[in-house]
């Protein structure tokens, strides 16, 4: 048997790719545009990554993942993110879920498993999105968040309600900025986060409309009683509180902080202790607002959105128009009237006594 010249037999590789090239659909100018390996980014490991993912996001992102993130790295900060298993995610959970803080509203460590994923999630998409990894080697996805279980909130009966107005109007340093604080929840049903986020600018006086700034950069503007309005433009100008800076301010001209809620609903738990058994907090307020929006058939003049990722239902108003056309805008007005409210009287240089409204 003779032997093939060399270059005879290169020349038949060459012309057999040639066929298998075409079959496919392919030409030799397609491989040419494939980069080579040695030329595509180099994956990071979660020490180097984790930070340009965190100031890549919102604040409000950061807030959210920023611990868990932290574990991340505590866990894996040498480790390159190609490297990692989803059963290594899993490993992770079940010891965030063993570690976690115990709150009074824990539940056995499912949240923080859940937010441990969408941590995880948020920081591979990130990747895949800068080409460090294609979508089909994300081990994230491929690891099931845990299910929710349901809430155990429900809306308040009038006569509790009213039993947490008056213990926040009679106890505290503050009782004029606690009973402000509970009057603007039970109107707008604006979650935490709207509320601290209120400005003076914001507040149109004339219409009895206030803009609110909410979760997922959600903007809406919300009716409110002619009452609470002239508390909040009182508020602010008794407080110096600059027209774009924050409204709800300590009686020193310092803006409040979410810890302003916690030590509210831990005071009002001395004093009523079925809010401590039952962890009260706002957004118990808000949900007895929704329910009251709802159970009263007017839920067709409001928008009862379903956020991403987010079963909270949020009351927003459709039509500006109209004094009587808007639900919000019956909330708005029977708040002034109901006598579920208590409001606070100035009679000394606190809000320590009590009326009802007429």
């Amino acid at each position: 048997m003779t032997a093939m010249h060399p270059e005879a037999s290169r020349q038949a590789v060459v012309e057999a790719a040639l066929v298998l090239l075409e079959r496919m659909g392919l030409s030799a100018a397609d491989l040419a545009a494939v980069p080579h390996p040695q030329g595509r980014p180099k994956v990071p490991t979660f020490a180097d990554y984790v930070p340009v993912v965190s100031a890549a996001v919102s604040a409000g992102t950061r807030r959210a993942y920023g611990s868990y993130w932290n574990r991340v790295i505590e866990h894996w900060a040498s480790r390159r993110l190609d490297e990692l298993t989803p059963s290594e995610i899993r490993q992770l959970m079940a010891y965030v879920k063993t570690h976690v803080v115990a709150r009074r509203n824990a539940r056995g460590g499912r949240s923080a498993e859940e937010h441990l994923v969408a941590a995880l999630r948020c920081l591979y998409q990130q990747a895949v999105d800068d080409g460090l990894i294609a979508e089909a080697d994300n081990p994230a996805r491929k690891v099931a968040k845990p299910r929710r279980l349901p809430t155990t909130r429900r809306a308040l009966p009038d006569t509790r309600l009213a039993e947490i107005n008056a213990a926040a109007a009679a106890t505290g340093d503050d009782p004029e900025l606690d009973t402000l604080i509970l009057r603007l929840h039970t109107e707008t049903a604006c979650p935490r986060g709207g509320a601290l986020a209120l400005r003076p600018q914001d507040l149109d006086a004339d219409q009895c409309l206030i803009l609110l700034r909410e979760k997922g950069e959600t903007v809406r503007w919300q009716p409110v009683s002619p009452t609470l309005m002239g508390r909040l433009v009182e508020h602010a100008r008794e407080r110096h509180a600059p027209p774009g800076g924050q409204l709800l301010r300590y009686a020193n001209g310092r803006p409040i902080t979410s810890r302003r809620y916690d030590h509210l609903w831990t005071r009002l738990g001395r004093q009523l202790p079925w809010v401590r058994t039952q962890q009260i907090s706002s957004h118990w307020i808000r949900h007895t607002t929704l329910t009251w929006v709802k159970g009263r058939g007017v839920a067709s003049d409001a928008t009862f959105r379903e956020k991403r990722q987010d079963t909270r239902p949020a009351l927003q108003l459709r039509n500006l128009h109209g004094e009587r056309a808007g639900s919000a805008s019956k909330v708005a007005m029977t708040c002034d009237v109901n006598t579920l409210l208590y409001q606070p009287r100035r009679c000394c240089s606190h809000f320590c006594c009590i009326q009802r409204p007429p």
